[in-house]
């Protein structure tokens, strides 16, 4: 069974797509063990109660300085025992204590297609204004490991999709998440649960 600690800070639409992946038997062999938000008001935890899964909140704000956060941080996911830390929208920078303990074991869920748009500033809406101003016709989503960078991991999965006229970057938003991000994330879940990603695997 893949133990997946899902760190988000806002809706948890993405979270929401996990837990339906698991539900559907479309992610197989997983358990979400906890969900950590950096945001204490963020419907991600009431989605997690809803389903039965620990959800606790550890901001910043509520810590003297970044050092003791990343100790609180570090302490709510080793006590989770994870195998695999999923980012779901999750906009806080990771410690690199973390990052060195949980070394390809850590995915995150980006809304384009990297390496367009991604990087340092590139979160949120910030990326769907960018691809407009851009006049890209296609954008999309990407699924990669977590390293020191900043989206510079090594990639998982893609999906491309289409911009449209007249899209706002609301909408564009909105249609990234529905065509890829709630597709290719539970994906790329099941992928390392069952081992494609590795020698060996649990299904």
């Amino acid at each position: 069974m893949l133990k997946v600690l899902v760190c988000v800070s806002g809706g948890g639409t993405n979270l929401q797509a996990i837990i339906d992946g698991i539900e559907q038997g479309k992610i197989r062999n997983t358990k979400i063990v906890r969900v950590i938000s950096n945001n204490p008001g963020a419907y991600a935890l009431t989605r997690a109660k809803e389903h039965g899964i620990e959800g606790i909140s550890i901001s910043p704000k509520e810590y003297e300085n970044r050092d003791a956060f990343h100790k609180a941080f570090l302490n709510a996911v080793e006590d989770a025992s994870p195998d695999l830390i999923v980012l779901a929208g999750f906009l806080v920078v990771i410690p690199a204590e973390v990052i060195r303990k949980y070394r390809n074991r850590i995915i995150n869920i980006h809304p384009s297609l990297i390496p367009s748009f991604c990087g340092t500033g590139y979160y949120g809406l910030k990326v769907h204004e960018a691809a407009l101003e851009r006049g890209v016709k296609i954008t999309g989503a990407t699924v990669h490991y977590v390293d020191e960078g900043t989206d510079t991991g090594p990639i998982i999965l893609q999906k491309a999709v289409e911009v449209k006229k007249g899209d706002t970057p609301k909408i564009l938003q909105q249609r990234v998440m529905e065509e890829a991000e709630w597709i290719i994330l539970p994906q790329a879940i099941n992928m390392i649960a069952c081992g494609e990603l590795q020698e060996e695997g649990l299904c």
